[in-house]
């Protein structure tokens, strides 16, 4: 349990774990407030007990003296459970807050290949629940089951100072309750592992769902496709209800603990004052602490059986903020070196070396890229072109060899910075639930309006942006699935006209665009590679007949490599390549 409590602080950072430290004392104030209670009421029984038998006077200053401490028990324990309250749910959600915040810095500079390796569904379970959990439930649970251990101990120190037999009773009671409640705690461990498992499998499986949902209906999969999701909810149901079933009966078993220990001070309080060796006050006193006794520790225990899944959710959320980043300090690199002019090699690839999950993607592969020209990748599909693409931007660090930038290896500089000098546009463009302003000056925010339309010009897309309802305060659909792909590409292309990076990659830009849309974007894509150093990953020949170089990667090696005309003498991988593509363009219906 303190195990669990101590992981809990040190998780939170330091602002809101100084806000759960204080709620602590202030806690400790109102548990000693709460037991003042004890002391009013034995102040009033002792009075009117005194009255009614032993025929002393009854003043009028026992009723204030007991009126005084239990307002100032009242008062007191209103205040102290306000100032509480608050500092615990402040922490709470703020620390919920300020880990998503650092969860989802902390996975930029992941490398790209823990997002293969670990689904999204765990991603954003970790994300969602695990840190709803962490910023509602966590904090509840922790305070609660450490708040009834609270009371309930210093209602017994109090109770040392009425009869120390009948503290020892309650202390049996109290050592006894905390034994039932060990067992509550190993009943939950391993379900608890289960249902953290659960909750990530469920997530991932209704987010695979419902971004398949048109492969689904096309291909006629809903029954399977529904019956895998329903296996899913249904298996973390029977966890919960699993949960719940072996949570139940030791809860009750605790309460009887509880009850009966009440119990067991009324009757060993009966027991003294019959036999003369406690006083009728005090053995009254003594009959109304046992009811108050263990309210908050009952209350308490029944949240410790969350303290499993609390522990594992919170470690959960430390190993991906434990897990080894990419190295992200380094020199930076000025704007202006990515503008100077002549043809000095700008990237340079030496001899790197690249697998994943032990596949080797990239074989020894060496390539110099000039400043201020275009290179084109072809190749078979699975070749490593895009993976290759990547290294040379550092979304991988090579596993062997080296990438430079200006003649300086990529690790060298810092994340942020060696971000600034490339600018992407991939074929499958994702457009965030945003405006459509938003969504092209995402790479500068502060950007003014007249920077977002201009941008919008020289990449097509200002006159179909003028005749949407709002123009560019159209919020677009997650993903923006309320546009064409055409639309999709140039809006994605006005973004990195926005952020005017002197390196551009094209990873088949142009693959899935209609007719119709390919000539603006073919105008957009002119503007946003003028002056540029380009690197495209293109299969349409009209798109990589005019590079300065050709790169054929197959099996992640360079099987050719120079000009249009160069290789088609070659007859090789290339030369078949444009053959097909002219036959494909010549088919006709």
């Amino acid at each position: 349990m303190f195990s669990t409590l101590i992981k809990f602080f040190k998780f939170c950072d330091e602002e809101n774990r100084k806000k759960f430290t204080g709620s602590i004392f202030v806690g400790i104030l109102n548990s000693l407030f709460m037991a003042f209670r004890i002391a009013a009421v034995a102040v009033m029984l002792r009075g009117v007990i005194g009255t009614a038998i032993e025929g002393q006077p009854f003043e009028t200053k026992t009723i204030w003296l007991s009126f005084g401490i239990m307002c100032v028990s009242m008062i007191g324990g209103i205040i102290t459970r306000k100032v509480t309250s608050m500092w615990q749910c402040e922490g709470g959600y703020r620390t919920c807050a300020k880990k998503r915040i650092e969860i989802a810095e902390h996975l930029r500079y992941l490398p790209m290949g823990y997002f293969n390796e670990n689904s999204l569904g765990e991603i954003t379970s970790v994300t969602t629940n695990t840190m709803e959990s962490v910023g509602d439930v966590a904090t509840r649970a922790v305070m609660m089951v450490f708040q009834g251990l609270l009371d309930t101990s210093l209602i017994i120190v109090m109770l040392f100072f009425f009869d120390w037999r009948i503290a020892l009773v309650a202390l049996a009671g109290f050592g006894l309750f905390e034994f039932v409640n060990l067992f509550m705690r190993l009943a939950v461990k391993n379900v608890s592992t289960d249902k953290i498992r659960d909750d990530a499998a469920e997530i991932g499986k209704v987010l695979e769902y419902i971004q398949g949902i048109a492969e689904v209906k096309a291909y006629n999969l809903v029954g399977k496709r529904s019956r895998e999701l329903n296996d899913v909810i249904n298996r973390r149901k029977k966890t919960l209800v699993k949960m719940e079933m072996r949570c139940i009966p030791v809860s009750n078993i605790q309460s009887l603990v509880a009850k009966l220990s009440g119990v067991a001070m009324m009757i060993t309080s009966l027991y003294f004052y019959l036999a003369g060796s406690m006083a009728l006050a005090d053995c009254a006193t003594m009959l109304v602490c046992s009811f108050m006794l263990f309210n908050a520790l009952e209350a308490g225990g029944n949240y410790s059986a969350l303290l499993r899944v609390i522990d594992l959710g919170v470690t959960k959320a430390s190993k991906i903020l434990a897990l080894p980043t990419m190295d992200i300090e380094g020199r930076e690199r000025p704007a202006e070196q990515g503008k100077k002019d002549g043809a000095s090699s700008l990237i340079q690839a030496s001899n790197i070396d690249f697998a994943y999950d032990k596949r080797k993607i990239i074989d020894n592969i060496s390539l110099s890229i000039p400043e201020h020209s275009t290179t084109a990748i072809v190749g078979p599909s699975g070749g490593g072109k895009t993976t290759f693409c990547h290294l040379l931007a550092r979304f991988w660090d090579v596993d062997k060899g080296s990438v430079t930038l200006d003649g300086k290896d990529v690790r060298d500089y810092s994340m942020d910075n060696l971000m600034k000098n490339y600018s992407f546009v991939f074929q499958n463009v994702y457009l965030f639930h945003d405006t459509i302003a938003n969504n092209i000056r995402f790479g500068q925010p502060e950007a003014p309006m007249e920077k977002v339309i201009a941008a919008a010009k020289k990449a097509c897309c200002h006159d179909f942006i003028s005749q949407l309802p709002n123009g560019y305060d159209t919020v677009i659909g997650e993903g923006g699935a309320s546009l064409s792909g055409g639309e999709r590409q140039r809006i994605s292309i006005a973004r990195a006209i926005m952020k005017d990076s002197p390196i551009i990659i094209l990873d088949e830009a142009t693959a899935n665009v209609d007719p119709e849309n390919e000539r603006d974007l073919m105008k957009a894509i002119e503007e946003l590679t003028r002056e540029k150093t380009v690197i495209m990953i293109a299969h349409r020949l009209k798109t990589v007949r005019n590079a300065d170089q050709i790169v054929v990667i197959d099996k992640g090696r360079i099987a050719e490599q120079g000009k249009h005309e160069e290789l088609i003498k070659l007859g090789g991988i290339y030369a078949r390549f444009i053959d097909s593509r002219k036959e494909a363009v010549s088919w006709k219906l």
